[in-house]
C-alpha cells in the first residue's frame, strides 16, 4: 500500500471471489499440480487467475505465488495485503493515518479489497484519488489543513527530505519519492527553526496556522518577567535584539531583567542607592509612589485630598525640597484666577475653599442653599436646574455673574414678542410662575379683560382649541395668542358661504360688524333668536310659523342639516313645497293652481271655497248642510295617487236620489 487516500473501483464484481471460483481456483491448482506436472506454467495460471497482476505486483506473478497473497482453503477466501504493506497495518493498530478512519478498528486484509482490485491488467492503477488529489479532504488523515497549510500543494510537504529518518528506514529508499506516508506532525519537520533551539520544538505554544507572525497564543504573563504598566505598549524588538553575527537571531532568552538599570539609564546617575522601584513603577516613570517613605503631614502642609496625588514635581519644580514653598492661599499653586476675577467682590475675597474642597475642584460646594445668600435665590423648578445650564461651561471664560432681570435674559421668549407691548411689557411672570411654566395663571376671569370676552360656549372651549400648537416636524411658529381678526368666521368655517354678507356686515352698537351674531349667539349654534324671519321677504305666518327650516330649507343629497342649504333658493309659492292634491283640475293652461282662493296659511281645513258663487249649483236647503264627499265621489289615478275629482258632478237629483215610484 503505497498511498494513504481513500479509494473505490467501479468494477465491483472483481473486489471479493465468489464462492463458485473459489472452488474452481482450488481444483484447477490440484489437477495442475498432480495429473499435469509437464503443462508449462503459463498455461496453468491462465486457467486458475482472473486476470494479470498490476504493475507493483508484477513480482509476484505465477501460479505457485498466489498464496503469497490469497490463503487457499475452505469457506470464504482471505487476503494476506497486511502482511506485506506492513506501515500501513502499523497504522491501523495505532489508530491514525487515512486508513484508520475508513475501515473499523481491527479490521483484516479483506478490507483492502473494497477499495483496492487486483488482476485488472498491468496498467491498472491500484490507487484512485476521489475526487483528485487537490480535491482531497486531508481532514480524514486525521490531521486538518488550517490556514496557510489549506492551500499548499501536496507536494510541497509530502517529499522525502520532510521524512522522519525512522520513517524512510521503513518504507526505503525505493518507495520514498512515491509515498505519502512518513510525515510528522512536528512544524521543525518541515519549517526550519528561527529561533534556534531557544524555546523547544512547540512551536503552537506561541503561532498558529494563520501566519508566522500571529502569536495569538503567546502570553508574556507566563513567563519569568510578566509585562505591566508602560511596558505591555513596549514593541518587543525593543527587548529583544537580533544577535550579533550574519544569522541576525532574535534574542528569547539569556536577557537580563533582574534590575531596571539592564534596559534603562539611570536618570539620577547613582545618586539614589534604593533601587528604582522604590519610587517609580510601572505604570509610568514620572507616576512617583513615596508612600511609605516620606511622610509630608509632618511638614507644615499636610497633603489632603487631591493633594495627595500630585507629583512632588509639581510643586517642587527644582531639586532643592528644602526651598520653602508659598501655601497659605490657594492662588499661590493655582494661577491664574480660572473665574477671571468674578468674585473678587464677596466678602471672603479669592479664597476658593468657600466653593471647593481639596477632595477635587468639581463638583463645587455652592448649592441651592448658597445661591439664596446670592442676589438670584433659586426657588420652584430652578433650584433642580443643573448649574451648566444658566452657567455654560466654556472653560476659564464661564461667565457666573449672569443677568437675570427678566426671565428672557435665560429663557427664549417662545411667544415671539406677542407680549412685548403693553400691558405686559414682556415679562413672563404675568402669567407663569418658577414653579411650573405650565399651567398659566393666565385665567378666564384674566380673559374677560383682554379684547376678547369669553361668552357663551366661548367659556367652555379649551385654550388649545383657540391657540393650537402645531403638530408638523417643521420647525414650530409660536402659538397664536393675539388676533387682529376676532370674527367668528376667524375661527369658523363660515357654512352659508356668503349668502348673509349683507346682514352679517351691520354694524352693532360698539361699532363692529355683526357677524354671525346677526342671527345666532355664542351660547349654541342652533339659537337663532336674533334672525327674524319678518324682516325677509317671505314672513312666517300661521301655520308656517310652526314649520322647522329644513321644511322649507332642504339641503342636498338628503342630509339632515343646514349646513349646505342654499337659503335664497327656498320657494315663496305653495306649489314649491306642498304637491298638489287636487292631481292639477284647479290649474289653467300654463299656470300654477291658486291655492290661496280656497286656503289659507293658517290651515289647510276647512277651505274658504264658496259655492254658490264659484259653482252654477247652489247650495240650497237641505244641501247646505250636506258633506262634500256625498256628492263629489268621483276618484282618478294622478302620478299614482288617488284623486277626489270635483268635475264633473252631476246636477239632476236623480243622480244623487233615489226616484220613489208611486202606485
Amino acid at each position: 500500500m503505497l498511498c494513504n487516500v481513500e479509494r473505490k473501483h467501479v468494477s465491483h464484481r472483481l473486489l471479493k471471489p465468489s464462492r463458485t471460483f473459489q472452488v474452481h481456483a482450488r481444483h484447477a491448482l490440484l489437477l495442475t499440480a498432480l495429473l499435469l506436472p509437464a503443462v508449462s506454467a503459463s498455461v496453468a495460471e491462465a486457467q486458475v487467475s482472473p486476470g494479470p497482476l498490476s504493475k507493483a505486483h508484477q513480482s509476484l506473478s505465477g501460479p505457485t505465488l498466489c498464496t503469497t497473497c490469497h490463503k487457499l482453503g475452505a469457506g470464504a477466501a482471505t487476503f494476506k495485503c497486511l502482511n506485506c504493506h506492513t506501515l500501513i497495518a502499523q497504522r491501523l493498530n495505532e489508530g491514525r493515518g487515512l486508513h484508520a478512519t475508513l475501515v473499523p478498528k481491527g479490521a483484516t486484509s479483506e478490507a483492502c479489497v473494497s477499495c483496492h482490485s487486483e488482476h485488472n491488467g498491468e496498467d491498472f492503477n491500484l490507487l484512485k484519488w476521489d475526487p483528485t488529489p487537490r480535491g482531497f479532504d486531508h481532514a480524514k488523515t486525521g490531521y486538518t489543513l488550517e490556514g496557510k497549510h489549506s492551500g499548499l500543494d501536496c507536494k510541497r510537504c509530502h517529499t522525502p527530505e520532510h521524512m522522519t529518518e525512522a520513517e524512510r528506514h521503513l518504507i526505503g529508499e525505493k518507495l520514498l519519492p512515491r509515498t505519502f506516508l512518513g510525515l510528522s506532525r512536528d512544524c521543525l519537520t518541515c519549517h526550519a527553526d528561527a529561533h534556534r533551539g531557544q524555546l523547544g520544538r512547540d512551536c503552537q505554544r506561541c503561532h498558529n496556522f494563520d501566519g508566522w507572525k500571529t502569536l495569538g497564543r503567546f502570553t508574556h504573563a507566563k513567563t519569568r518577567f510578566p509585562l505591566t504598566g508602560r511596558h505591555e505598549q513596549v514593541a518587543c524588538q525593543k527587548c529583544h535584539p537580533p544577535s550579533a553575527g550574519v544569522e541576525k537571531v532574535v534574542q528569547f532568552t539569556g536577557i537580563a531583567f533582574d534590575k531596571c538599570t539592564a534596559c534603562h539609564a539611570d536618570p539620577h546617575r547613582g545618586a539614589f542607592a534604593a533601587a528604582c522601584q522604590i519610587c517609580h513603577t510601572t505604570s509610568g516613570w514620572k507616576a512617583v509612589s513615596v508612600a511609605g517613605k516620606f511622610d509630608h503631614s509632618k511638614t507644615n502642609y499636610p497633603l489632603a485630598g487631591k493633594h495627595a496625588a500630585v507629583q512632588c514635581s509639581q510643586c517642587h519644580r527644582t531639586a532643592d525640597f528644602k526651598k520653602p514653598l508659598a501655601h497659605q492661599k490657594c492662588a499661590d499653586c493655582h494661577t491664574p484666577d480660572p473665574h477671571g476675577g468674578q468674585f473678587m467682590k464677596r466678602a471672603d475675597g479669592t479664597d476658593c475653599a468657600a466653593c471647593h474642597s481639596l477632595d477635587g475642584f468639581k463638583p463645587a460646594k455652592f448649592g441651592v442653599k448658597e445661591h439664596a445668600t446670592a442676589l438670584y435665590p433659586l426657588e420652584g423648578k430652578h433650584a433642580a436646574v443643573a448649574c451648566t445650564k444658566c452657567h455654560v461651561p466654556a472653560g476659564k471664560a464661564t461667565i457666573y455673574k449672569v443677568k437675570f432681570a427678566l426671565c428672557t435674559d435665560c429663557h427664549s421668549d417662545v411667544h415671539k414678542k406677542q407680549f412685548a407691548g403693553a400691558p405686559y411689557q414682556n415679562r413672563c411672570e404675568n402669567c407663569h410662575t418658577v414653579q411650573g411654566y405650565r399651567p398659566s395663571t393666565f385665567n378666564i376671569a384674566r380673559h374677560q379683560k383682554s379684547r376678547f370676552a369669553l361668552s357663551g360656549g366661548h367659556i367652555a372651549v379649551a385654550c388649545m382649541e383657540c391657540h393650537p400648537a402645531t403638530t408638523t416636524n417643521a420647525p414650530a411658529p409660536p402659538i397664536p395668542y393675539r388676533f387682529e381678526d376676532r370674527s367668528c368666521s376667524a375661527c369658523h368655517t363660515n357654512p352659508h358661504r356668503g349668502q348673509f354678507r349683507e346682514r352679517m356686515t351691520k354694524r352693532i352698537a360698539d361699532g363692529s360688524p355683526a357677524g354671525c351674531e346677526a342671527c345666532h349667539s355664542t351660547k349654541v349654534w342652533k339659537d337663532l333668536a336674533r334672525f327674524d324671519h319678518a324682516a325677509t321677504s317671505y314672513p312666517l305666518v300661521g301655520a308656517h310659523r310652526a314649520v322647522p327650516c329644513l321644511g322649507c330649507h332642504r339641503p342636498p343629497n338628503l342630509e339632515t342639516t343646514l349646513k349646505n342649504v342654499e337659503f335664497r333658493s327656498a320657494p315663496s309659492r305653495c306649489e314649491g313645497c306642498h304637491v298638489d292634491p287636487h292631481g292639477g283640475q284647479f290649474s289653467s293652461v300654463g299656470k300654477p293652481p291658486a291655492c290661496a282662493e280656497c286656503h289659507t296659511v293658517a290651515k289647510w281645513k276647512p277651505s274658504l271655497f264658496d259655492h254658490d258663487k264659484r259653482t252654477t249649483f247652489l247650495l240650497q236647503g237641505g244641501h247646505k248642510d250636506v258633506a262634500c264627499s256625498a256628492c263629489h265621489k268621483l276618484t282618478k289615478t294622478v302620478e299614482e295617487r288617488s284623486v277626489l275629482f270635483y268635475k264633473p258632478t252631476p246636477k239632476e237629483c236623480k243622480a244623487c236620489h233615489e226616484v220613489v215610484k208611486r202606485l
